[in-house]
Parts: structure tokens; C-alpha cells; sequence
């Protein structure tokens, strides 16, 4: 079976789960089952179509359904660029289903008939929108399959107003990014000639409107630029960049079940960064690299990156509810991937065989952190969902003490915290420093570049901060009086067999990647070889890394090593060294009660709230916008009215 036969055949799987989900739907759990067969079924076949393009290449192009009377058709393409995007689909959407069955035990009030049906075609509308090569007809039809779905989605629970309104701006801006990336296509398309794939009607296939593209660059430039630009924007509000993303994302992942969040913010998104790489790396051939400004366009996005990482995340550091906070942050990590794409566009523009090593170190970053963020965002929003089921709050104000009621939970929130944080020997720090390298050792060619690496890395340190203020409130704090309540009814407020194990293969994945990184630069080497067309035949050329188990990933040269191996070798000799260290000395361990400074010991008042973190830093930033939301004010209770005084 091709590979393109392969994601026919795991969207139709999707497309008939979604109908057998509806006619099943009165019967919750098996229509959840029937769901998740379904999904594992699609990411098998998927994973099918990933290896073979991995291991033996690319095939051809497979034409499905054509009609040329009005001059499109259903043409697929697996290529390595696509493989790493339908790879990570299909490895979130897995966990993602089997969460969704128990998890829905919290929406008992709505039909899963919603739900199930939307899921699957939501899936299926990604691997679509990753593999087809038309730019107009069948990219808007899986684009609309993908924002419907997800609209009905994030509305949800349809009786609240606030997720309406989320719904209702996330379509908005869903419906302006296709109708500016149609139109950018529209710009570019060559009317009226017969182009690679041999057919004068699919004037909007890919490979057409990039092998006219030279001759539009050296004619037409200023048109040229504009559809480019129509691409950024529209791309750029899929990915949530700045200033687009604070219009929709923040309000729409909170709304959405957490198992929806989860694909929203590790998967949806990152069909923006799927579309940047591919419109402005590998449409345009390297013949017309003199008509191409590469380095402007470059300069344009790492600079809007930077921007977009250091806005959102220091936005998050203002949120007190923990999937807007999580919310936040997605805009803030896809600016980490925008910053490595623009350093690669920027380098690239030069003939230094040197610089173009590390313009591929830096999509070698950009690609390996939407792989990670894929991971551990996906997790932190299923730890989210797991917190919210257990006490039904998403408020961390009203949180705390939750790591001995939901240990396991805590483990695995505390993978993704560090992982997102960028701590060494997680994935997060591995694909940062594929960025940074990429970025500070760009002083020659691009001055601002180690300046973005410099805003990024105090960035890193803010992300550190939030993620402390989320995992400690909510875990580490003295216990609340809601949780102590919600654990004084049920003898354990962790989470079932069903909603742990989601979360612990992404825990795995996230420690996996980042003690051996060599794992996903090698799927990044291989999907980059499968993926020679336009830029991407001089990326592939180029070897900024090579690694190995012991020695780990070395850098243009050795200039730069990461060996997390060799670092967990070391820290696990320290650590033994002083375990040793403090036996000598014979002291004996005592324990005692901590001493509160006078105060009457676990009281509600002794707590810290999540509006106590960082008050000096974010009345600082306070100018950049991204108020927290309100707290919904409960319905005012009756009160019976007293009876007249006696005037006796």
C-alpha cells in the first residue's frame, strides 16, 4: 500500500467511524470505544505511510478524483515535510481518543453524538489538509472539514455564553486565514498553461504554481509579494502568531473539552507551521533564488517570532485558570518555531556553504520543537482536563495540595512543565538549542538574530517561571479548601486507568526525546532527504548535525554539543557522591512541624494564590495586554425576608 493510498484509506476510516459514533451515540462508552478503534486504526495506517516515505522516499503523486470541468482534483503527496506533520497527528490524536472515553463522564448533560462524529472528522480534516497538494479547492474543503468540526467542538457545552463567543471567534478568524491564503494562491496561479503534472485545469496543484513561479518572480514581483504576505497572515492566525492569536486562541482552547485542547494546541495549530515551511521553502525553486527576497521574508518572520514568543508567554504569566494559562503559552512556544523558520529563511539566503548549514540547524529546531510542543502541550492540557474532572475548577486560586490526592497526575504535569520550561534532559531544551545555535552563532550574516536568541532565552527563563506558578499552585501548595472538600467525598481524586495512560506514552515521549534527541534528528534528517523539491533539495544537501548514544548531537563542527547521556552519567555520580558525603558525618534525620511565624498552621490564609506570583513583573508588563479572564459570578441565592420587628 502507498503511502498516499494509506491516508485515503485512514480518512475514510475516520469518516466512517464518525457516522457508526452517531448511530451508536445513545450508548456513551461504546461509541467511545468504536471511536478510539477508529483512531488507532487511522494512526496505524498513518504510521504505515510515515515509515515508508522515511526509510524508502517519496513515491509519486496519486491523482484520486478529478473533475476537470472545473479545474481541480483530489491529488495526494506524502513527502517527508508531510510525513513529520501526519506522524505527530496521528501520535496525539491516539492518546487524545482513549482520554476522551472516561473524560466524558464530566459532560454527562451533553450527547456524545456532538462529539465523537466531530473528533473523528477533525482528524481526518488534518491528515487531508498535510497531504494534499491543491491550493484551492481541496485545501479549502479539508480547511472548512477542519473549522467546522472544531467549531462545533469548542462549543461544546453550548449553554455557556463565553464558549459561544469563543466559538463564534474562532471561526471568524479561521474563515479570514483560508480566504487570505486562497487568495495568495489565486495570485500565484499560472492560468492557462499545462504545467509538471501534465494538465493545463489543475492550474492550482503545487508543483504547477512552483514551476511558474520563477517567471512570476522576475514579472511580477510586487504580486508575488503580496501573495506571500496573504500566506504569512493566513498561516500566521492558524499558528496563533501575534497579533492574531490573542484575538481567538486564548478563549477557544479553555472552552473546548480538554482531550479537544489538547489537538487544538499540539496538532491544529502546527498546520500553520505545515503551511509557512511549505509555501516559503518549498514552492519556490532554487533557480529564481536571485528574484526571491528570502532574507526579507526571513528577517520578517524570526522578528514577528520573537515578538509572538515573548508577548504570549509573558501574557501567561498573568492567567489564574489553567488552560488559559496554557492557552498563552502555545502562542509563545509557536513563536520559538516562527524564530528558528525565519533564522533558516535568513541564512539561507547566502552561498555560504557554512551559512547554509546553520539555516538548516535552525528548521532542524523549528521542525523539532513542533514536535515537542506537539508532546508536552498535548499532556499539559490532558493534565489540565484531569485536574478540571477531579475538582471542577479550572481556577488555580481555589487549588492546591493535589500531589497526594493525584500523585500520578502531579509526575506527569511536572514532565511538562519542565519539558515546555526548556530543563535540560527534557525534549524542550533539546529543540531551544537547535534554535539558540542556529540563532547566536548568525552574527556575521544577520545581526539581529543573536539579539531574537537573547529575548528568546530570557523568554526560556519566564516560561520556567510560569510553569512553577502552575505546577506549584496547583500541586504543591497547602491544600484548598475546595480540593479538601472534593477529597473529603471520594476516597481518591486521581484520575482512572484510561485518562493516566494518555497521559504517561506523552510523559515517556517528552524524557524519551530529551535524553536521547538524536531520536528525532534523525527522523528530521530522513524527512528532510525525502523531501527534495524547492529549497528543500539545498537543505537536504547540508549537514549541520550529527549524532551518536554516547557523544549526543554535535553542531556545525562541535562548536555546539548536547549529550544528555553523558550529563545524566554525571549528575547520577554527584548525586551518589553527596548521598555519601552526608553519611559520613553520622547527623540523624529529625522531622518537625514547620514553624508559620505565629500563625494557627493550615489555614486557608496561610495559602499563596496564583495572583500572588510575579505582582513587581506583571504590573511591568502589564501594558502588553492579556488580562486575565473574570471569574464568573455564581447566581444569586434567594433570601428569605425577615419577619417585622415588634415595636413592643
Amino acid at each position: 500500500m502507498s503511502p498516499e493510498h494509506a491516508m485515503v484509506a485512514a480518512m475514510l476510516l475516520c469518516g466512517l467511524g464518525a457516522l457508526l459514533t452517531g448511530w451508536v451515540a445513545s450508548r456513551r462508552t461504546l461509541a467511545g470505544w468504536i471511536a478510539f478503534g477508529c483512531v488507532a486504526g487511522s494512526s496505524l495506517l498513518t504510521f504505515h505511510a510515515v515509515a515508508r516515505v522515511l526509510l524508502y522516499g517519496p513515491g509519486k503523486a496519486f491523482t484520486f478524483l478529478t473533475v476537470p470541468q472545473m479545474g481541480f482534483a483530489l491529488r495526494l503527496y506524502v513527502d517527508g515535510l508531510s510525513a513529520i506533520f501526519l506522524g505527530l497527528i496521528a501520535t496525539v490524536a491516539l492518546p487524545a481518543a482513549l482520554y476522551s472515553i472516561a473524560y466524558l463522564d464530566h459532560y454527562r448533560a451533553y450527547s456524545v453524538r456532538r462529539y465523537y462524529p466531530n473528533f473523528l472528522l477533525f482528524i481526518a480534516a488534518m491528515y487531508g489538509l498535510v497531504s494534499t497538494t491543491d491550493m484551492m479547492y481541496f485545501f479549502f474543503i479539508f480547511w472548512q472539514m477542519m473549522t467546522l468540526t472544531g467549531y462545533a467542538l469548542i462549543r461544546y457545552e453550548h449553554d455557556k455564553p463565553e464558549n459561544l463567543h469563543a466559538a463564534n471567534k474562532y471561526l471568524a478568524m479561521m474563515q479570514i486565514a483560508c480566504a487570505a491564503t486562497m487568495i495568495g494562491a489565486g495570485m500565484l496561479a499560472a492560468k492557462g498553461v499545462t504545467g509538471a503534472v501534465n494538465s493545463a485545469h489543475l492550474i492550482y496543484d503545487f508543483d504547477t504554481v512552483s514551476e511558474h513561479l520563477p517567471l512570476l518572480l522576475r514579472e511580477h514581483p510586487i504580486q508575488v509579494a503580496v501573495a506571500f504576505a496573504l500566506f504569512l497572515v493566513g498561516f500566521g492566525i492558524k499558528l496563533g502568531t501575534w497579533p492574531f492569536g490573542q484575538i481567538w486562541l486564548p478563549d477557544a482552547h479553555p472552552a473546548a473539552p480538554s482531550p479537544v485542547s489538547a489537538l487544538l494546541s499540539g496538532v491544529m495549530i502546527k498546520t500553520g507551521v505545515y503551511g509557512l515551511m511549505r509555501y516559503f521553502l518549498w514552492l519556490v525553486p532554487p533557480e529564481a533564488k536571485a528574484d526571491y527576497p528570502m532574507a526579507m521574508w526571513g528577517a520578517i518572520i524570526a522578528v514577528l517570532g520573537t515578538i509572538t514568543l515573548f508577548v504570549g508567554t509573558t501574557q501567561a504569566l498573568r492567567q489564574h485558570q489553567t488552560k488559559r494559562l496554557l492557552a498563552f503559552s502555545s502562542i509563545g512556544q509557536g513563536g520559538y518555531i516562527l524564530l528558528g523558520l525565519g533564522a533558516c529563511l535568513c541564512l539561507l539566503a547566502s552561498s555560504d556553504a557554512r551559512l547554509t548549514n546553520l539555516a538548516a540547524f535552525g528548521l532542524y529546531g523549528a521542525l523539532f520543537h513542533t514536535i515537542n510542543h506537539g508532546l508536552f502541550k498535548s499532556l499539559l492540557f490532558l493534565n489540565a482536563g484531569s485536574i478540571l474532572h477531579a475538582t471542577g475548577t479550572q481556577d488555580m486560586n481555589k487549588l492546591g495540595g493535589l500531589m497526594k490526592h493525584m500523585p500520578f497526575t502531579a509526575i506527569t504535569a511536572l514532565i511538562g512543565s519542565l519539558s515546555i520550561a526548556g530543563v535540560p534532559l527534557f525534549n524542550g531544551f533539546a529543540s531551544k538549542w537547535c534554535i539558540y545555535v542556529a540563532t547566536l552563532q548568525a552574527d556575521g550574516a544577520a545581526r539581529f538574530l543573536p539579539i531574537c536568541a537573547v529575548v528568546a532565552i530570557f523568554t526560556s527563563a519566564i516560561t520556567l517561571a510560569l510553569f512553577m506558578k502552575f505546577f506549584g499552585v496547583s500541586f504543591l501548595s497547602r491544600t484548598s479548601s475546595l480540593v479538601a472538600a472534593q477529597a473529603a467525598r471520594q476516597p481518591s481524586l486521581e484520575v482512572g486507568w484510561m485518562m493516566r495512560l494518555p497521559q504517561l506514552v506523552l510523559a515517556t515521549l517528552c524524557v524519551g526525546l530529551g535524553l536521547f534527541p538524536m531520536v528525532a534528528l534523525s527522523i528530521i534528517h530522513h524527512a528532510l532527504q525525502a523531501s527534495q523539491q524547492g529549497f528543500g533539495t539545498v537543505l537536504a544537501k547540508s549537514t549541520p548535525v550529527t549524532w551518536g548514544l554516547w557523544r549526543g548531537a554535535q553542531g556545525l563542527g562541535g562548536n555546539a554539543v548536547l549529550a544528555p547521556v553523558a550529563l545524566v552519567m554525571v549528575v547520577g555520580l554527584l548525586i551518589v557522591l553527596a548521598r555519601a558525603l552526608t553519611k559520613l558525618g553520622g547527623a540523624q534525620r529529625r522531622q518537625t512541624v514547620p514553624w508559620l511565624c505565629g500563625y494557627a498552621r493550615e489555614t486557608y490564609q496561610n495559602r499563596y494564590h496564583a495572583d500572588h506570583f510575579y505582582g513587581a513583573l506583571k504590573r511591568y508588563f502589564h501594558w502588553l495586554g492579556g488580562a486575565p479572564a473574570k471569574p464568573q459570578r455564581p447566581a444569586p441565592v434567594a433570601q428569605t425576608p425577615s419577619p417585622p420587628v415588634n415595636p413592643a
